[in-house]
């Protein structure tokens, strides 16, 4: 392991991968990321691949665009099939006050390109066969949103990054960041310490431990969100489903697989990561009563992750106040995936100073102390 670099990036998941990616397509290589297991360890390689365009702020929506356009070609430029498949979402409503919300943030999306529409519950029966609309009141479906196999995005931007220059050291645990007043010194792991001025911490769930060692308090937590998959069929589900009113959500991967996973309000925040029987009876349930014809399909596995969450919903991006440079890119909840692409390249421009994106003084830590925090409502599937 090297014992200097320029940069040391905390977390090698999607968010730290992306972003060492695309620093180094910018020239800059002089670059260590830090992992505590394998690629795919963490929450990247729990998620459900999910990528979509229907938010409720401007920010996130355009954020999306980009990432979208970048997925079409990121399989090309590493080459790792991401199996990106644009089958759409679609979004079902059950109540006048969320009815209502979906038509606004649809005026929204359109305004910023993204065809959303709406869809009355006989169009969507037609958008996917099966489909058990009782209590519908409207959905929104955008065809343009997708899905993906998460695993070769991760290898393919680490591959890339690594043949460039750039370091990436797995299965080794960051134990201290050590610091001279405001200044970063070192990153101490159990495998040695590296001398530099510059962290990111992308580390997610494990975000606010990394914030600790330089005394800074994030406001994330982290939630279990557990997920299932049910045995191959013959390909019938074009768009991934979300049901707006309980958090279910599931689609069909190009396997014939069905993976999904449902919100659970009573969840506390915890680091653990065990499945559980009641997380198979809600989401069992929540699926067969929206798509009935699969209930006589078998549950293949489960698995749970973690959402970083913030009190806002919105991701914490940028400098804080008591360190220089010790740079966040964490909190994305269940949403760093989709959303890693664009961040990263975002991220790697802002670092290099070769732009100033606005987002990362919008979302910086210090927008709770300020009071300015804008609450986004789309923060399934």
């Amino acid at each position: 392991m090297k014992d200097k670099a320029d940069l040391v990036i905390i977390g090698g998941g999607v968010i730290g991968l992306s972003l060492a990616y695309h620093l180094a397509k910018m020239g800059f290589t002089d670059v260590v990321v830090l992992e505590q297991g394998f690629l795919c360890f963490g929450a990247s390689g729990r998620n459900g691949g999910g990528v979509r365009q229907q938010w409720s702020t401007e920010e996130n929506i355009r954020l999306m665009q980009e990432s979208v356009r970048m997925f079409k070609a990121l399989s090309i430029e590493t080459g790792y099939n991401l199996w990106f498949r644009q089958g759409g979402y679609l979004f079902l409503a059950r109540d006048p006050e969320t009815a209502t919300g979906l038509e606004s943030t649809i005026k929204l999306q359109n305004r910023c390109g993204v065809p959303t529409r709406l869809v009355s519950p006989t169009q969507a029966s037609k958008i996917v066969h099966g489909l058990n609309t009782d209590g519908v009141e409207i959905c929104a479906f955008n065809p343009t949103d997708g899905v993906l196999f998460p695993f070769p995005a991760l290898w393919g931007m680490a591959k890339v990054a690594s043949d460039l220059g750039v370091e990436i050291n797995t299965f080794t645990r960051v134990t201290d960041i050590a610091a001279k007043g405001r200044q970063i010194v070192k990153v101490v792991t159990d495998k040695g310490s590296i001398a530099t001025n510059r962290v990111v911490n992308a580390a997610g769930a494990w975000s606010v431990q990394i914030a600790k060692m330089l005394g800074v308090e994030l406001p994330n937590k982290p939630y279990r969100h557990e997920i299932l998959i049910l045995e191959p069929t013959k390909p019938f589900l074009n768009p991934m489903v979300s049901d707006l009113s309980n958090g279910l959500y599931f689609s069909q991967t190009m396997r014939g697989e069905i993976c999904g996973g449902v919100s659970n309000p009573d969840e506390k925040s915890s680091m653990d990561t065990g499945a559980s029987f009641d997380f198979l009876r809600r989401m069992s349930s929540a699926m067969v009563a929206v798509l009935p014809k699969l209930a006589s399909l078998k549950v293949m596995r489960t698995w749970a992750g973690f959402y970083d969450e913030t009190p806002d919903g919105n991701p914490i991006l940028g400098r804080v106040n008591q360190i220089d440079g010790f740079i966040q890119l964490n909190g994305f909840g269940g949403h760093g995936f989709m959303m890693a692409p664009a961040i990263g390249k975002m991220a790697a421009q802002w670092i290099l100073r070769k732009a100033n994106h606005q987002i990362f003084s919008k979302y910086d830590l210090a927008r709770f102390d300020r009071g300015e925090t804008e609450r986004e409502t789309f923060v399934i599937g």
